[in-house]
């Protein structure tokens, strides 16, 4: 394909770590899993990481961990704030956990939750917020931050599309009470499928790693405060199960990887970034194209475009244009959650009005980046756009 959403980022040094493994004959989590938690959390300046099959797991145990804390635990019927405009996974752990969302409209430009909108829309029942940077661009995570700190919430950050993006000098993904993460083959690090959650909290750290492996006890340090003390019998404390868990645990393959990927990683958002400029540069100051306002430093996961709903362009021309030479797009995120068949399952509101997302979700594409010299690529992209808009 000429211009394709992702590429493959594995060189030599991730076939050679993967057969490493296999030769090994430990497949399953083991110390390679346990490496790469440690080197992910030095990098994000976190205390702990727990490393899972997917980005998706990562919410869901991170969602599930604040339900069984001791002190302050999340209940079902609880109010949390969301964006109207993230991957479907954030949502669903929140619906299945029996929380109400609040859904809140995004800002167009940032593809962010409308910070303007989240305080008002606070109110005794509200217990958490999730932020989530879209695509690469930060949120305001330092005012989602600030507001959490000061009506005692939960700041659960979504941060599985943004890997490596910085707000102030602090990465994302190292805002949240608990953070999630993802390296699905398209995002900043690939490891085949695979997530991680971050956190400074001793507690969660403890609870993710029960929920993570059957609710069981067997992962946890001596040091943990989930039980009274280890029972003297080995054979049951080996199957002894405290929490209602699941099995989501990584594998050493997509761990080695994860190792290989990290050392890649600041060349290849620096790369991300170069391609970022050049879609700027062709981009920016054209009315037709609504393209997102970099929030601090992007790690520019892709590069969105909305039609400007003013100048009547035929959205379906537009893609038949793109098909025609070869660029494949995606919708923003998954677009608009009201906008799909699940939102019937859920309980939530809108508290206001569902403008931007709506548009979004209407007159939005992405087409993609990866850590590959993309100019020819965008600059047929705006060519073939300049066309036909």
């Amino acid at each position: 394909m000429f211009y394709d959403l992702a590429a493959s980022t594995w060189g030599n040094e991730e076939k050679q770590a993967l057969n490493s493994v296999i030769e090994s004959g430990f497949l399953t989590m083991g110390k390679n899993v346990k490496k790469f938690e440690l080197e992910f959390s030095s990098y994000m300046d976190k205390k702990y990481a727990v490393m899972v099959n997917s980005g998706s797991s990562a919410n869901l145990i991170a969602v599930a961990s604040l339900f069984y804390k001791k002190n302050n635990p999340l209940k079902r019927g609880d109010e949390v704030i969301v964006p109207a405009i993230s991957w479907s996974t954030t949502f669903h752990p929140l619906y299945q956990y029996g929380l109400k969302l609040k859904i809140i409209d995004i800002e167009l430009d940032t593809l962010n939750i409308d910070i303007k909108q989240v305080e008002k829309n606070i109110t005794e029942n509200t217990k958490a917020i999730v932020g989530v940077s879209i695509l690469g661009n930060p949120a305001h995570l330092d005012q989602l931050r600030a507001l959490a700190d000061k009506y005692n919430l939960y700041f659960i950050e979504d941060n599985c599309e943004s890997m490596d993006a910085e707000l102030n000098g602090k990465k994302t993904g190292s805002f949240g009470d608990i953070s999630t993460f993802s390296f699905f083959f398209s995002h900043h690090i690939a490891t085949i499928e695979g997530g991680m959650v971050l956190t400074d909290n001793e507690e969660l750290f403890h609870l993710c790693l029960s929920l993570r492996a059957h609710g069981w006890t067997r992962d946890l340090p001596e040091s943990t405060d989930l039980i009274d003390k280890k029972n003297d019998d080995d054979l049951f404390e080996a199957y002894r199960f405290i929490l209602p868990g699941y099995n989501v645990r990584s594998t050493e393959l997509s761990a080695v990887l994860g190792i290989e990927q990290l050392k890649k990683l600041k060349k290849m958002t620096e790369q991300r970034r170069k391609n970022l400029k050049v879609f700027q540069s062709l981009f920016i100051g054209d009315q037709r194209f609504i393209i997102q306002k970099e929030n601090g430093v992007s790690s520019a996961f892709s590069f969105t475009i909305i039609l400007n709903p003013e100048m009547n362009i035929d959205r379906r021309k537009v893609f038949s244009s793109l098909k025609d030479n070869d660029i494949g797009f995606r919708i923003i995120t998954g677009g608009c959650i009201l906008r799909h068949e699940v939102i019937k399952y859920y309980d939530y509101e809108t508290p206001d009005e569902i403008i931007n997302a709506n548009i979004a979700h209407d007159f939005g594409f992405f087409v993609g980046n990866y850590p590959q010299d993309l100019t020819k690529q965008l600059t047929k992209l705006y060519e073939v756009l300049d066309r036909v808009a």
